[in-house]
């Protein structure tokens, strides 16, 4: 694959808490922890809000993957936009 055609399958994604923005870029992949177990969001994905659950939510970007651990909230797709509202959002070690 290109990367311009990679660039043009990205999603964009937005995390957030209530005290700041932790994440905002474009992405390829997104696993998330919904409140009844992971869900997968790649480009092209339907529309969707899921409600969260605790855990590690993973991004994946063209600079590597990104981490976070996040708590209770929502997470909406719509039209290759990845939204996460979560009342707790930390930075989470790699590896």
């Amino acid at each position: 694959m290109t990367a311009a055609l990679s660039a043009e399958r990205q999603l964009r994604v937005t995390v957030i808490s209530p005290s700041a923005a932790a994440f905002s870029g474009t992405a390829t992949s997104v696993i998330a922890p919904a409140h009844d177990g992971e869900l997968g969001i790649l480009y092209g994905h339907a529309p969707m809000i899921v409600l969260l659950g605790e855990g590690l939510l993973r991004i994946r970007t063209d600079d590597g993957p990104r981490r976070f651990r996040v708590a209770r909230g929502f997470l909406q797709v719509l039209d290759n936009t990845v939204a996460v509202l979560a009342e707790e959002v930390e930075p989470a070690a790699e590896g």
